[in-house]
């Protein structure tokens, strides 16, 4: 009886440091994914702002739309690439929250 006490008492605290591992790995993944959003939208809303500066001192209509061309396709790649970026960090998140529980899961088999 002791001793299946002992093993449940060490098989939770296991888990609870493992969960632990996995919580940090989660903490960091989350902030470097709010950090490279950030600087996306800060990136976007400057190329905004500079095309519409572009746009107001525009004189004929052919050029205006030249302008609003090129940001409509920089703005497009530009939000491929970060999806692409943001979907790498994610998928990294998940497998660095999970390697914690490799163990136990490995244990349990």
């Amino acid at each position: 009886m002791t001793q299946t006490y002992e093993d449940f008492s060490k098989y939770g605290k296991e888990f609870v440091d493992t969960g632990l591992k996995s919580f940090a790995s989660l903490s960091k993944g989350a902030q470097a994914i709010a950090t490279e959003t950030t600087d996306y939208t800060k990136k976007s809303f400057e190329a905004g702002a500079a095309t519409v500066e572009k746009l107001l001192g525009v004189k004929s209509l052919e050029k205006a739309v030249e302008i609003q061309t090129d940001y409509a396709k920089q703005a497009y790649e530009g939000f491929v690439a970060e999806a692409t970026k943001l979907g790498e960090l994610y998928a990294e998140l998940a497998k660095d929250a999970y390697k914690p529980f490799e163990s136990l899961v490995a244990k349990a088999k």
